[in-house]
């Protein structure tokens, strides 16, 4: 699943390659990605790109206003139109592909990983695909982001100057629940998801059945440093990166995620694995549970 590393590259991709350039055609290839209708698609035909920015793990392309008139408008008609924004959720399996000559064809529907194309001028353009039969990535066409649910529920985004030390610990004062899920929860923080809490928690030493509101102030100090160097070291290694290389350098670049069974790199001992029923996680016992396995179920506490 892209995080908001892979999202942040993504970001500064396409800010560098859209920007300035015109939408001449777009082509909703999966009607059940494309969760708004008013504005329509075609709406954004005609139009040029702004930028891209970032919410969490949503993809922001902001599509700049028509141009309005240079004398005072007397309607909404003579004022021009608003900004839109182009906004994608990866999910689980989701990812864009550029392409510097896109087909000319139209796409046709069916059952392949092709969800939306938008077509610039000059030839080039964008796919939004996602791989296997689980369909959950999302598209919005929206006059403001927050318009989109999932953005106005967010959490603060870890690598913000809003995130301070102090303000972490808050956000984990009042939560009971297991600091892995914490780490998840995009309403609390903005971005990180079962990759990267994994990565987190190993480069803290802390085990992920811990619950958030008993940390100590040297635990969330340790934690707060881990997943600010975590995320900013990884947003480093994919930056400048192609598209088509960023999943091969998110996974070169974990060290228990995905690893169950290698030795840990840090101490040697073996990477183990939680598993529920839609996801698992990693975690190494030596570093992060005093060398005591963590039992296979989702509310277990250390074995003793």
């Amino acid at each position: 699943m892209p995080e908001l590393p892979e999202v942040e590259s993504l970001t500064q991709f396409l800010a560098e390659h859209l920007t300035g350039r015109q939408v001449e055609r777009v082509h909703p290839v999966s009607v059940a990605a494309l969760k708004t209708y008013d504005p329509p698609l075609t709406a954004l035909v005609g139009r040029t790109f702004a930028g891209a920015t970032r919410h969490g793990k949503f993809l922001d392309l902001v599509v700049a206003p028509t141009v309005a008139p240079t004398i005072a408008p007397t309607s909404r008609e003579d004022a021009g139109d608003p900004a839109l924004h182009l906004v994608v959720h990866l999910a689980r399996a989701g990812w864009v592909r550029w392409n510097d000559a896109l087909p000319t064809a139209p796409p046709r529907p069916g059952k392949g990983p092709l969800a939306l194309r938008v077509g610039l001028d000059g030839g080039s353009g964008f796919d939004v695909t996602e791989a296997g039969t689980q369909k959950h990535l999302a598209v919005y066409l929206v006059r403001d982001p927050h318009d989109v649910p999932g953005i106005a529920r967010l959490g603060p985004d870890p690598l913000s100057s809003d995130i301070t030390e102090e303000r972490f610990a808050e956000l984990l004062r009042s939560e009971r629940r297991q600091i892995k899920g914490v780490l998840r929860d995009q309403a609390v923080l903005a971005g990180i998801g079962n990759a990267y809490s994994d990565e987190i928690l190993h480069a803290a030493q802390m085990s992920p059945f811990k619950p958030a509101a008993n940390l100590s102030d040297e635990e969330v100090t340790r934690l707060y440093q881990a997943m600010a160097t975590t995320l900013a070291d990884a947003v480093q290694r994919a930056h400048g990166l192609a598209l088509r290389d960023l999943k091969a350098e998110k996974k070169s670049g974990l060290r228990v995620h995905g690893r169950t069974g290698e030795p840990c790199p840090v101490c040697g001992d073996t990477i183990r694995e939680v598993s529920f029923s839609d996801s698992s996680l990693q975690y190494c016992p030596t570093c992060q549970t005093g060398g005591k396995p963590l039992a296979d179920r989702r509310l277990s506490r250390l074995l003793k």
